[in-house]
């Protein structure tokens, strides 16, 4: 469904990713492990159009899509959750999530895709119009996969999902990203819950400085002694 060849990244004179090659399988749930600035979000920024390779490609469903805009990856089904939420602070949890549904062809079932959100998190159909700042964090990651959501997406990338989650709200969260991948949904996971994102995980690549230098499904991961010293201190 994915395809990654070759990738380059560069921030000025800076090399964040180096002929990064990777694939992800349509319904499948793949990992991306590395320490902070091993190129992770990069990668994923490069998928979604919001930054351009100085190198590579990618192909999206047998598409060249290297240089296609962001909103017409969205379109073909390519939803990107981004790091930190990003959320529109002063608008309200329904304006952010039918942002999510802004491209003109999702407009005539953004109805049905808003009542299939507000299913998937019943917390947030009460809180249409409360203001997204004034959420709770668990909230907010609510309202950012939803409004990815709205789009109908096929293929899904969630960048730090966790990231300042109380850890119940962590396992409610694996619980639905377990849930969407049962629906059908491809998912491509940034997570710094090593051992929650492998156990949930078919497959994981392990960033370092920007390439990729290891490969294996969750589990074999999960049990290898490098990942285990790397990211588990074991």
């Amino acid at each position: 469904m994915l395809s990654v060849e070759g990738l380059e990244v560069r921030y000025g004179g800076y090399l964040a990713l180096s002929d990064v090659s990777l694939h992800v399988a349509a319904g499948e749930i793949v990992c991306l492990l590395g320490a902070n600035g091993s190129g992770k979000s990069s990668l994923m920024n490069a998928v979604s159009g919001l930054v351009a390779p100085a190198a590579g490609r990618v192909t999206f469903d047998g598409a060249d899509i290297t240089h296609v805009p962001t909103y017409h990856r969205l379109a073909r089904g390519l939803a990107h959750v981004l790091e930190r939420r990003r959320l529109f602070p002063y608008m309200t949890v329904l304006e952010n999530l039918l942002l999510g549904a802004y491209v003109p062809a999702m407009r005539p079932g953004r109805a049905e895709a808003l009542e299939s959100v507000l299913t998937l998190f019943p917390a947030l159909r009460d809180r249409q119009s409360q203001l997204a700042h004034t959420l709770s964090g668990g909230e907010q990651q609510m309202v950012a996969i939803g409004r990815a959501l709205m789009s109908r997406p096929r293929f899904i990338m969630l960048d730090e999902p966790s990231l300042g989650l109380a850890p119940a709200l962590v396992q409610d969260l694996f619980r639905t990203i377990r849930a969407l991948n049962a629906r059908g949904l491809t998912v491509l996971l940034v997570e710094q819950n090593v051992v929650a994102s492998l156990k949930l995980a078919n497959r994981a690549y392990v960033l370092e400085n920007g390439r990729i230098v290891m490969s294996g499904t969750g589990p074999a991961l999960l049990e290898d002694d490098r990942v285990r010293q790397a990211y588990l201190g074991l």
